[in-house]
Formats: C-alpha cells, sequence, structure tokens
C-alpha cells in the first residue's frame, strides 16, 4: 500500500496544500531533471543530433504506458488548448451539425468548439446536470445529428464524475469524435485508451502528471493519425534525425501522432522534468494513489456532510467539490483557511480540494478543523 510520499517534495511541514488541480508542487527529482538539463546547454557541442529526438520519443513511452495505449499516438504539446485546436482542425462539421460540451467545464476545451461552431454553422449543446443524472443527460443530448463531445472524465470545478465509457460507446454509436480532456483525472485515477476508446485524449503536464508548466500531451486515435498539424516543424518530417539532409525538403510526416507535436519538441529542461514526472507516476500508480486518496478522507467527509457541507457525487478521492451552506461567508471561509496555510481553490460554487500523494492525516485534519468550527 502507498504511503506518504511528502519527503519528495519541498513542501514545509506547516504548509497544508491540497490544490493538485490547480499546479502540482514539483518533486526534487524533477526539479533536479531540469537543473541538469539546462547545464547541458552550457556547452552546445555537448547536443548531439539524437537528443532532440530520444527524449522526445521516452515521453511518448511512458505515457502511452500509463493509458495502455501506443507510443506513435503520443505527440507533445505545450498546452491542453492547443490539443484541442488541434483536434478541432482536423474535424468536418456540416451547418446543423451540434457538439456537446458539458456546462463549464475548462475554457481550453470551449473556444476552439466556439470557433468551430462560427466557421461551419453548427451548434453547441451544453449539457447542465448536476450528481449522478449529468451523465444521463449528455447521453440523452447526443443525436445522430451531434459531429463531437467534448469534455473531461471529471468535472475541473466541482469533482463530478462522468461514465466516460458510457459515453463513448452513445458518441461511437451516432459516428461523434468523443474528445476527452483528461488534465484533472490522468495520473491519479487509471484510464484505458483501450476500453474508453477516446478519438483524442489531451493531458496538461503539471497537475497530476507531475510535470512542469509548459508541457502536454495528446493521444490521437485512428481517426486523427493522418490529420493536418498546427504547425509544419521540420523535427516532424521524415529523415529529420538526419541533420545534414535537412534541406531535402518533404511533404511526408514522420509516422504516428508525432506530426502533432509542438515547435521544438525538446526543450531539454521541460523534457527532462516530464520524463522524471511521469516514471514516479507510474512507479506509485494511479490505481494506488487514488486508494491513498480515498484513505486520507475516508473520515473526513462524513464529518463534513453532517455540518452541512455537500460534498458533490459521484466524485473521485484526488478531487472533489464541497458545496458550502447558503447561511455562511464562503469568502470569510476562505480567508480562514489562507491563514491556517491550508490551500485549496474555489471554483464556481465549490470549494474544490484536490489531495495527492504528499498530503497526510495533519493537512485532512486542518481542513476539518476550519470547516467545521465555521460550521457552528
Amino acid at each position: 500500500m502507498l504511503t506518504c510520499q511528502r519527503d519528495k517534495f519541498f513542501l514545509p511541514p506547516e504548509q497544508h496544500y491540497l490544490n493538485c488541480a490547480y499546479f502540482s508542487p514539483l518533486m526534487r527529482s524533477v526539479e533536479a531533471a531540469g537543473i541538469d538539463a539546462l547545464r547541458i546547454e552550457r556547452e552546445p557541442a555537448q547536443i548531439t543530433p539524437a537528443m532532440f529526438f530520444d527524449g522526445a520519443n521516452r515521453v511518448r513511452a511512458l505515457f502511452a504506458s500509463l493509458i495502455n495505449g501506443e507510443a506513435d499516438n503520443v505527440a507533445l504539446i505545450p498546452a491542453t488548448s492547443y490539443g484541442i485546436a488541434t483536434i478541432a482542425r482536423n474535424l468536418k462539421v456540416s451547418h446543423g451539425d451540434n457538439l456537446v460540451l458539458i456546462h463549464e467545464q475548462f475554457p481550453s476545451n470551449v473556444y476552439s468548439w466556439h470557433r468551430l461552431v462560427e466557421s461551419t454553422g453548427a451548434i453547441i449543446r451544453m449539457v447542465n446536470g448536476h450528481g449522478a443524472n449529468w451523465t444521463q443527460r449528455i447521453l440523452e443530448s447526443i443525436d445522430y445529428r451531434t459531429s463531437v463531445v467534448a469534455m473531461g472524465i471529471v468535472h475541473w470545478a466541482d469533482g463530478t464524475f462522468f461514465d466516460v465509457a458510457a459515453i463513448g460507446k452513445r458518441a461511437r454509436d451516432v459516428g461523434a469524435a468523443f474528445i476527452i480532456d483528461g488534465t484533472q483525472s490522468i495520473g491519479a485515477l487509471p484510464f484505458d485508451v483501450q476500453e474508453i476508446q477516446p478519438d483524442a485524449l489531451v493531458c496538461a503536464g503539471y497537475k497530476w502528471l507531475m510535470g512542469p508548466y509548459g508541457t502536454g500531451l495528446l493521444y490521437v486515435g485512428e481517426r486523427f493519425l493522418d490529420g493536418i498539424p498546427l504547425e509544419e516543424s521540420w523535427i516532424t518530417r521524415q529523415g529529420s534525425e538526419n541533420f545534414d539532409g535537412l534541406l531535402n525538403y518533404t511533404n511526408q510526416y514522420r509516422p504516428g501522432a508525432i506530426r502533432f507535436d509542438k515547435g521544438q519538441t525538446v526543450s531539454f529542461a521541460l523534457t527532462a522534468m516530464m520524463i522524471k514526472g511521469l516514471e514516479q507516476v507510474l512507479d506509485w500508480q494511479p490505481e494506488h494513489i487514488q486508494n491513498y486518496c480515498a484513505s486520507l478522507i475516508a473520515d473526513f467527509l462524513p464529518s463534513a456532510r453532517n455540518k452541512g457541507y455537500e460534498i458533490i457525487s459521484p466524485c473521485r478521492s484526488h478531487l472533489f467539490g464541497i458545496g458550502v451552506p447558503a447561511h455562511m461567508n464562503c469568502q470569510q471561509l476562505l480567508k480562514e483557511l489562507a491563514h491556517r496555510e491550508i490551500s485549496v481553490s474555489l471554483r464556481g460554487n465549490a470549494i474544490r480540494v484536490s489531495p495527492n500523494v504528499y498530503n497526510n492525516a495533519a493537512d485532512i485534519d486542518a481542513l476539518q478543523d476550519v470547516l467545521l468550527s465555521a460550521a457552528k
């Protein structure tokens, strides 16, 4: 069973950081990997052509292992929005089609779809809901004019967990592309692309994947493997590993999802840090991370409910929303949490709590003390 991993991070003992959905603290090993990689650039003569490819390929393999996919289906991107924009560029949408989105999902998985409907005459169906009926409402919103279903596995603001297996099946039944933003779940929640079969899965690297800001991963299914990238980078072309032949221009991309890589794919420091983060998450395993978080909050959840707080459900242990009773001052509660050095986030109408393996019982006890005292 996984035990507390706080010693692998720089978190001070008095800080109760329950906010991985905002930003993961850097592990000591991740920071060290970035510093070591930066030092390589002191002497560019050390940088060989192979180094432009080896690190990126390692990232692809690690991420593919994490989601039970193929490394050739993974592209390195700088942000979730980049991945969503890439997919939106490669979709055929007609006038009168509809795109199914989730109410108040993160903007990175919204704005590209707005652009797409503006240029095609399609419409957006924004599906609202609450609790267990939200998945059902999504299923009911998908019909034979649906061209895209784009959503997260959990809602980024309050942790609502969606049945993406059922939604993905419905999308396939009508021929819609199923696009998942896994930023708030991949790395802390088991996920299998062979089972869920998304047409694309996009993740930022700096949250549950323990990587640095400015990194992300895009997994693409067969629907998009022959698509057009946002950038026309030299390194994604056939023969790019032969630096002597780069002036032999070609329209042929290297096989797989590499065509979707960002320019300057291997930022040496960021790539080295992402490798360390992914290696560690794979060593811990998302299932064990989820179980560890569940053990942390097992006593806290019923105590909070008994004091009138609503725990948004269905949810998972790594990310959940707490609805504050109407008679309480939410801003005052946030001030008290900050005073006790408890880091959480207010997202929409919910206090979002997102523990990880660096948290311990003292962190949860501090949160419980503030919430229960405020409810008296």
